[in-house]
């Protein structure tokens, strides 16, 4: 019979530990996407107080629906959510820019607004960031970010910034492989013709 003493001052067992664990994993795994997912969601829609709304909705609908999910598959939900939400955005936005043409009046961003890139710094995100650090190249970029088609953006954006495989991406987006690799296709095309020179 073991010695119930013995036991007390041992190690968790692997689902209390694990339970014990997974509050601070989720914080930390929404934290570090965060400011990537304004910036996605900012580029997206040219409007950084929608992209922050948006991600903390798209943060809070992961939260309820998918949080005893493994953490491994946290990623790709987490992207499928905004993703969804910037495209009903998106949607929503052109449905009202057309009524708005058609009854006279303006339906585009206001004038003046902020840059949201320089607006949102988030000093843990890899790579990309240090190349936008570049002031001159960091416009181009944005600006011709901004120029692609949506599917064409955010498919770039996962799969080259946020490091999503395709498998992933796809998954995000809610399309086929097939899909995503002609939309990077046409976004890299794009992109090196628009960046031409900075090869």
């Amino acid at each position: 019979m073991p010695d119930v003493g013995a036991m007390d001052d041992g190690p968790l067992p692997p689902a209390a530990s694990m339970e014990a664990e997974a509050a601070p994993t989720l914080d930390a795994f929404l934290e570090g996407i965060q400011g990537r997912a304004v910036r996605m969601a900012a580029l997206a829609l040219d409007d950084r107080e929608a992209a922050l709304d948006l991600v903390q909705d798209a943060m809070t609908a992961f939260i309820t629906r998918y949080r005893q999910r493994p953490s491994g598959s946290w990623g790709p939900l987490f992207w499928r959510i905004l993703q969804n939400r910037i495209r009903d955005t998106y949607r929503r936005r052109r449905v009202r820019q057309r009524v708005m043409a058609v009854l006279g009046r303006g339906g585009s961003g206001e004038e003046g607004e902020e840059d949201p890139m320089a607006a949102f710094p988030d000093p843990a995100t890899p790579g990309p960031d240090r190349a936008l650090a570049d002031g001159r190249f960091a416009r181009d970029l944005e600006t011709a970010l901004r120029a692609l088609p949506l599917r064409q953006q955010q498919a770039f954006l996962l799969r080259h910034w946020e490091g999503l495989d395709t498998a992933a991406t796809a998954a995000a987006l809610g399309i086929t492989e097939g899909s995503v690799k002609t939309h990077l296709h046409r976004a890299l095309q794009t992109l090196q013709g628009q960046l031409e020179a900075y090869r």
